[in-house]
């Protein structure tokens, strides 16, 4: 993909580095603050100053000590209370992080334009960048848990290291491999702007768990039919190279339920997919590739 030199979305938040909580637990769930106690288990009279004097010592840098006994991330904030710092845009001198930057400008271009020729504003997501574990509106994740998207604060979650282990552990390497993976979190934000995901949150609630997974594959394979949209107009600006398209096919590929599930437990279990298989990744990603239409995407009606 010809990315290099091109504009970066002003939409990213740097949180690498921050972590999502305390210790080593997985989902925040560390050790907090250890309260002091005396030698016979009853609370000091200096053990109790000294907790008084370091609630105040850290309320002064900015962090909530209660909202870290809760088991919370610990943020800090600004003395004035401003709320969590964030790093806007990505690292200068970090090659992965630009180039997710220009990925997520490149989308909202695509999208804005779509949108627009039908009525309507978008609304650009966020991209949030993070290490190890991360705290959004639908609660603590770790990046074994891959890349996301949280409809809660229309904000996308990605571990530059998911990139790695698509290239190393999914066998799925190139630019536009990583481009598909952000595309399709992408597109399930135009599908909480649409009122897809609103929908089928509700609906869940009434399903089975295999009724559930069944209509979760939909939606996945609606956000690679919408990923596939954005690669089309995409290739007509001229940014595609030779090999790209096959990089993504790869990826949805490597990346499908059976695919998956044969490398990790040596049988499948179709009752549990919630993607799709990676035949039918591909087919949809193809669909919005081929002519760019929205309409194209209907995964709900009819088999998939």
């Amino acid at each position: 993909m010809r990315w290099k030199g091109r504009r970066q979305s002003s939409n990213v938040e740097d949180r690498r580095g921050q972590g999502g909580g305390f210790g080593r637990g997985g989902f925040g769930r560390g050790p907090g603050i250890r309260i002091p106690v005396g030698r016979t288990g009853g609370g000091s009279v200096s053990g109790i100053i000294v907790l008084l004097v370091l609630y105040f010592a850290l309320r002064a840098c900015g962090i909530d000590p209660l909202e870290m006994l809760a088991g919370g991330g610990g943020q800090v904030s600004s003395p004035g209370g401003g709320g969590q710092i964030a790093r806007t845009g990505p690292r200068s001198d970090d090659e992965a992080a630009q180039f997710a930057g220009v990925v997520l400008a490149e989308t909202e271009d695509v999208w804005s334009g779509i949108f627009q020729a039908e009525g309507y504003d978008y609304t650009d997501p966020t991209m949030v960048l993070f290490s190890g574990q991360v705290r959004s509106d639908c609660g603590f994740a770790s990046a074994a848990s891959g890349p996301f998207y949280c409809p809660g604060d229309h904000k996308l979650y990605l571990d530059l290291a998911f990139f790695r282990q698509l290239e190393q552990q999914f066998g799925a390497s190139g630019d536009f491999a990583q481009a598909y993976v952000i595309a399709h979190e992408v597109g399930h934000h135009v599908q909480n702007l649409l009122g897809v995901l609103p929908r089928f949150n509700q609906m869940r609630q009434q399903m089975s768990e295999r009724e559930a997974n069944q209509m979760s594959v939909r939606v996945e394979l609606q956000a690679d039919c919408f990923a596939g949209v954005w690669a089309h107009f995409t290739d007509q600006k001229g940014l595609l190279e030779a090999g790209d398209i096959d990089e993504a096919l790869n990826a949805a590929n490597q990346i499908g339920d059976d695919t998956l599930q044969r490398r990790t437990q040596g049988y499948v279990v179709p009752d549990s997919f919630n993607h799709g298989t990676s035949a039918q990744r591909k087919d949809w990603f193809t669909r919005g590739l081929e002519n760019g239409r929205l309409g194209d995407c209907d995964t709900f009606s009819g088999q998939i």
